[in-house]
């Protein structure tokens, strides 16, 4: 996989550097409107990339809800400007990806959890779609902002999230979600 999607992983939280760029897909606009803070008004996150099982090179990163989305408020990671999360299948999320390099370009991963506070995240990739799904739903983007797969609405960007889902890959990227300062004070608090 190349350069973008690693890109595009790391977009999705998670500083993903196994993956590769051919296969990941991306809208002209946002798909799925309206979320929600689903973990809360501060993230703060301890993130891994994955290959072949292990986790590595990690760095920490913090986002803040600004009323519509995850914004970037301190650590790595600064290729994500912001992201939301949006309740999928089998209790995952769809993560939802405003890149820092471009903005008007949505991008797509899978946040799956392991354990209470960790999870994997995985860019959706057109790859994972057998052939007939990927010429049916699959646009190019235009000339000044090509793509692999462009795709234009929610029952399009399921059938990848599916595809993606059922594959139970072992790379990605790992997200440990840290107590941010207020969770940290109502837990010394109890002691």
């Amino acid at each position: 996989m190349n350069v973008y999607c690693r890109i595009l992983v790391r977009a999705t939280i998670t500083a993903l550097i196994a993956l590769s760029l051919a296969g990941c897909i991306d809208s002209s606009h946002p798909i799925m409107p309206d979320a929600q803070p689903e973990f809360g008004p501060r993230l703060n996150l301890q993130l891994f990339g994955l290959r072949k099982g292990y986790a590595r090179e990690p760095q920490q990163v913090s986002f803040t809800w600004n009323g519509a989305l995850y914004a970037h408020a301190g650590g790595g990671l600064r290729e994500v400007s912001a992201f939301s999360l949006h309740p999928f299948e089998g209790g995952d999320y769809i993560v939802q990806i405003v890149s820092a390099k471009r903005a008007r370009i949505s991008e797509y991963a899978l946040l799956h959890r392991l354990v209470d506070g960790v999870y994997q995240v995985v860019a959706i990739d057109e790859t994972d779609a057998d052939e007939p799904t990927r010429t049916a739903y699959c646009g190019k983007g235009d000339r000044t902002d090509p793509s692999p797969c462009r795709i234009e609405t929610r029952e399009q960007l399921f059938a990848f999230a599916r595809a993606t889902a059922a594959r139970q890959k072992d790379d990605g990227g790992l997200v440990v979600r840290l107590p941010d300062g207020a969770e940290r004070r109502r837990d010394l608090s109890r002691r």
